[in-house]
């Protein structure tokens, strides 16, 4: 199911919670909303859900328009699954009960019910736990229930709401695998709501970056990443300086250095310097290292270079001490669009 959202606002009081919002997600695409807390990702969730009703401006599900002026179409009639951080569980009914209670709920007898979510807990690899409570299983796999009840409810497009953030780096790293798995297999549309954009660039096919209930760029993530439009961009996404520098054709001088750069703007521009654009060597601008952190066969150092505003970042295969003397060459970077 493609999703087309069309000039959408909410608003509440006299704050813009979502401030005329246009992007689209083509069928069968997993796109992660990434931004700071209270940037409006979740009041956009809900309104393509239909848990909150938009000021003006237009969502589309697969042709279909289920929000418009004068036409709003019911949670229940948009084929669309929600999972909360909470997974939102009945505690008092077993797993495979949890997933049938959509299909009981449209009039299926309970045997056909039973047998309709054993196969949507087949899809999630939990049959073995059909008969435990809620309460028996892990975070990840609760959040699997939640998966399954979403496609028992005939969902087309699931959309989750920070799902990991409450689970432990360990079993969000596994999780990220699970939910890519998950959505390949079954075909859905899946809208990702998440602060994390390490996570968005891990599971996403396009990442939209939002701020102040606004989407500043929606791109595959590699193209966010490589080539930020803005600098809240850039700086929301990746490690990274952005250095003032005069670009002319395809060259930037940075510290009387002249640096090939990619973009096509000339001029007194902002030039991003990504980590693996800079590196230590017997040559190169005099710097001094600020902080340095053992990220686990590599140290992430933030070094002051001589003559630049702004901490140049790298990560280095070799311990460091802060203080410590550096030369540092800068081989590429991006500058930023006018």
């Amino acid at each position: 199911m493609s999703l087309d959202v069309r000039s959408l606002a909410k608003t509440f009081g006299d704050h813009a919670a979502i401030d005329d919002v246009s992007f689209s997600v083509p069928d069968n695409a997993f796109c992660c909303i990434v931004g700071p807390s209270g940037c409006g990702k979740s009041t956009l969730l809900r309104l393509v859900a239909g848990l909150e009703t938009p000021d003006r401006g237009q969502i589309v599900l697969d042709g279909t328009t289920v929000a418009d002026a004068g036409l709003f179409v019911p949670p229940e009639a948009r084929q669309v699954g929600v999972v909360f951080q909470s997974y939102a569980l009945w505690p008092h009914m077993t797993v495979q009960q949890n997933v049938a209670f959509p299909y009981e709920a449209k009039g299926a007898s309970r045997s056909e019910a039973m047998r309709r979510a054993a196969e949507h807990l087949h899809t999630v690899a939990l049959r073995d736990h059909a008969d435990r409570r809620p309460e028996a299983l892990s975070g990840g796999q609760r959040q699997r229930v939640a998966l399954a009840r979403s496609l028992a409810g005939g969902a087309r497009t699931i959309l989750m709401d920070e799902p990991l953030a409450n689970l432990d780096p360990h079993l969000r790293g596994a999780m990220e695998a699970e939910l890519r798995a998950f959505h390949d297999r079954t075909g859905v549309t899946t809208l990702y709501i998440t602060h994390d954009q390490r996570e968005a660039m891990a599971l996403a096919d396009v990442m939209a970056v939002m701020d102040a209930g606004r989407i500043l760029q929606i791109a595959p993530p590699r193209e966010i990443y490589e080539r930020p439009a803005s600098a809240k961009v850039a700086r929301f996404v990746g490690r990274g300086a952005l250095i003032p520098a005069m670009v002319d054709g395809g060259q930037a001088r940075i510290g009387g250095a002249r640096v090939p750069v990619d973009g096509t703007a000339d001029g007194l521009r902002p030039v991003l310097v990504r980590p693996e654009n800079v590196t230590a060597s017997d040559a190169g601008l005099p710097a001094r290292v600020l902080s340095v952190h053992y990220r686990g066969g590599s140290w992430e150092v933030a070094a002051a270079a001589e003559g630049l505003e702004e901490p140049l970042l790298l990560d280095l295969r070799r311990p460091v001490r802060r203080g410590e003397a550096l030369h540092l060459a800068i081989t590429g970077g991006w500058v930023l669009p006018g």
